[in-house]
C-alpha cells in the first residue's frame, strides 16, 4: 500500500512542506525560484496520483485519507510562510485568510459527513478554484525577486499572485457556500432519520 506509487506522490507532498518553508525563509532570488518550482512539483503530483490511481486501479483507504491532507498541509504551509515572512503584500493576506478558514470548514464538514456515509463530490469549479489557488501560490513563492533574477524587472509577480490569489478567494466562498448548503441538507436528513429511528 504505501509502495503503491500513487500514495508514494501523495506523501511527497508532505515530505516537500519542510524543504519548501526553509527555502522560503532564506528569502534569496535563488531559493525563491527553488520554492516556485518546489511547489509546483508538488502540485502536479496532486494531478498525477490521481490519474495513476485511476489508470492502474490502485485505489487504498490511505490513498483517500492522505490525498486531501496532504494538499490542504501543502495550501496550509505555503500561505503561512508567506505571511511569516512579509510575503503576502497587496493586501493578499486577507484572500489567504478566507482561503484558510474555507478549508477548515470543509474538512470539518467532511469529517462529519463521512461518518454518515455521505460524501460530498468535488464540482468543476471547486477544481477551477484549486487550479487558480495554486497557481497563485506559486507566483506569490516566485516573488518579484525572481523577475529580477531572469532580468524581468517590469514583471510583478508578486502582483500577480496577489491579483489571482484574490480570484481564488472569491471562488472559495461561492464554492465553500455549495459545500456548505450541500452539507447541511444532509445533516437535516440525518437528523431526521435519527428522530425516526429513536
Amino acid at each position: 500500500m504505501l509502495t503503491d506509487l500513487p500514495n508514494v506522490l501523495t506523501l511527497s507532498r508532505i515530505v516537500a512542506i519542510p524543504v519548501l518553508v526553509a527555502l522560503v525563509a532564506m528569502g534569496r532570488p535563488l531559493t525563491d525560484s527553488a520554492a516556485c518550482l518546489l511547489f509546483i512539483a508538488a502540485a502536479f503530483t496532486d494531478y498525477l496520483d490521481g490519474k495513476l490511481a485511476r489508470a492502474r486501479h490502485q485505489y487504498s483507504d490511505l490513498g483517500r485519507m492522505m490525498d486531501p491532507i496532504a494538499d490542504k498541509l501543502l495550501v496550509g504551509a505555503s500561505l503561512m510562510v508567506l505571511a511569516g515572512t512579509g510575503r503576502l503584500a497587496y493586501a493578499a493576506l486577507y484572500p489567504a485568510i478566507v482561503i484558510l478558514a474555507r478549508e477548515i470548514l470543509i474538512s470539518g464538514l467532511r469529517e462529519f459527513l463521512a461518518s454518515t456515509r455521505i460524501s460530498l463530490p468535488v464540482t468543476r469549479l471547486a477544481k477551477w478554484k484549486t487550479g487558480i489557488q495554486m497557481t497563485a501560490i506559486g507566483f506569490l513563492l516566485a516573488g518579484d525577486s525572481t523577475g529580477a533574477l531572469l532580468h524581468l524587472q517590469w514583471l510583478r509577480v508578486g502582483l500577480v499572485g496577489a491579483a489571482l490569489l484574490w480570484i481564488a478567494a472569491g471562488l472559495t466562498v461561492i464554492t465553500g457556500w455549495d459545500y456548505l448548503l450541500a452539507g447541511l441538507r444532509h445533516v437535516g436528513r440525518t437528523d431526521g432519520a435519527s428522530k425516526i429511528a429513536s
